[in-house]
């Protein structure tokens, strides 16, 4: 359990990158002097698409994705970084080169494999200095770290509010911009907007095959 002498040391740790102007926390120096930029005026944004970026080299790296520089040749989805289009190129492969020693189940790489792995090992490697919470995935512990920092990277493309997970925006632009209803039963055909709303769904097919 953390004491109070540890929470102060961790206020005084978060309070070194706290921006002045709107009082958001983070975690590190480096991402306070990017979001600095945002009220300084300093933006860097795509001509094609608008969207902005805190640093030219980001946008430099967005632009790939509209030059098609990574492009994958089965698909056509296009990629920032040619470790990205690699990565999934195997996935049109089929290629599962790693196997988990445990239960045998096969990942396309090393990574996928090496974090599947802490679920039998129960190894939670990354850990949060706030609240001492831990994570089998780095992933988790920086989508964690927003709920004290309260920063919100993700933005809807269309008007512009931010999320703090991706798929957040996702589902915010699905349903309220796009309308599109990308969850369809496979009994009926009848399509839904939301995962939670094609559960229900299902549920009255397995209530009708019990009546009959």
């Amino acid at each position: 359990m953390t004491n109070e002498a540890d929470v102060n040391g961790l206020d005084d740790t978060l309070s070194q990158h706290q921006c002045t102007v709107c009082n958001k926390w983070f975690t590190t120096r480096a991402n306070l002097n990017s979001h600095r930029k945002l009220h300084s005026g300093v933006e860097h944004s795509c001509n094609q698409c608008g969207k902005r970026f805190t640093t030219r080299r980001y946008l430099r790296c967005h632009m790939n994705v509209h030059s098609a520089k990574f492009r994958c040749t089965d698909c056509g989805k296009c990629y920032q970084h040619r470790q990205n289009l690699e990565v999934h190129r195997l996935s049109h492969s089929g290629a599962k080169p790693f196997e988990c020693f445990f239960c045998g189940k096969l990942f396309t790489t090393s990574c996928n494999l090496a974090a599947h792995s802490r679920i039998h090992s129960g190894e939670k490697p990354y850990k949060c200095r706030v609240c001492d919470k831990a994570f089998g995935r780095n992933g988790d512990l920086r989508t964690h770290l927003r709920v004290h920092t309260r920063e919100k990277p993700f933005k809807c493309s269309l008007c512009g509010k931010s999320f703090s997970q991706l798929g957040n925006v996702q589902q915010h632009e699905r349903n309220l911009h796009r309308n599109t209803r990308p969850y369809h039963c496979p009994y009926c055909r009848k399509r839904f907007r939301l995962k939670i709303q094609l559960r229900k769904h299902l549920h009255s097919h397995e209530c009708k095959a019990v009546l009959v």
